[in-house]
């Protein structure tokens, strides 16, 4: 069977776990003018892209792939407690848990997944994005890298989807963007691959006090 199948499968925003429903803070970003066109919604995803995922969302997702994959079992749990103790808003630590009972929910419904990895499926209470994620890679032999990948793609897909419906940017200018933007995922991908553990974290503020403003958004067409 063609591996890209796999991969394209896992990235697809027909993925049933509604990653479409949540902006991560960005629809706040456009109320508060801090994103009004192509530049500085460019400026927005590059410094989320630099400054926090590489920095600590990717390599800690590409960790959860490669336990998955090495079924190191206790060190996936440690992994899990480090992922939901690190989300800081309320919108966050509901997206990740809602979209990892979405793919908990798949993953349960497919062949594909082995008994060892549905077995620590079950004794989690609340899954989240990162394990789901690491899991559905295991189930269809997908490389912890190219999770990763999948992962980064995904996450910009959706930023440019929610700049298409909250400006007035269109489908060329969104893949102008993409253009730009696609060396910085690989500068993410290739940081978080090089990543020590004991350094992941970031400090993204912006992206926290968008999401809590968010929380109190009068109008809005994503979940966060």
């Amino acid at each position: 069977m063609n591996p890209a199948w796999a991969l394209l499968r896992l990235a697809s925003p027909q993925l049933p776990i509604g990653g479409y429903s949540y902006s991560q803070g960005l629809e706040m970003a456009v109320e508060q003018q801090r994103v009004m066109d192509s530049a500085s919604a460019r400026r927005w995803i590059s410094d989320q892209l630099l400054l926090n995922l590489a920095r600590f969302e990717a390599p800690l997702l590409l960790a959860h792939c490669q336990a998955a994959a090495d079924e190191d079992w206790a060190q996936l749990l440690q992994l899990c407690d480090e992922h939901r103790a690190s989300r800081e808003t309320r919108e966050l630590y509901q997206e990740s848990r809602q979209m990892g009972y979405s793919l908990q929910q798949l993953l349960n419904g497919l062949p594909e997944l082995d008994q060892a990895a549905r077995d620590f499926l079950q004794q989690r209470g609340e899954p989240h994005l990162a394990l789901g994620w690491a899991l559905a890679a295991r189930a269809w032999q997908i490389s912890p890298q190219d999770a990763l990948a999948a992962w980064l793609w995904s996450w910009l897909e959706n930023q440019l989807a929610v700049l298409m419906k909250t400006l007035p940017l269109g489908q060329q200018a969104a893949q102008r963007l993409t253009s730009e933007l696609l060396p910085l995922l690989q500068q993410a991908q290739h940081a978080a691959t090089h990543s020590d553990p004991i350094h992941y974290g970031s400090a993204a503020f912006g992206l926290s006090l968008a999401c809590m403003a968010h929380e109190r958004q009068y109008s809005r067409l994503f979940r966060s």
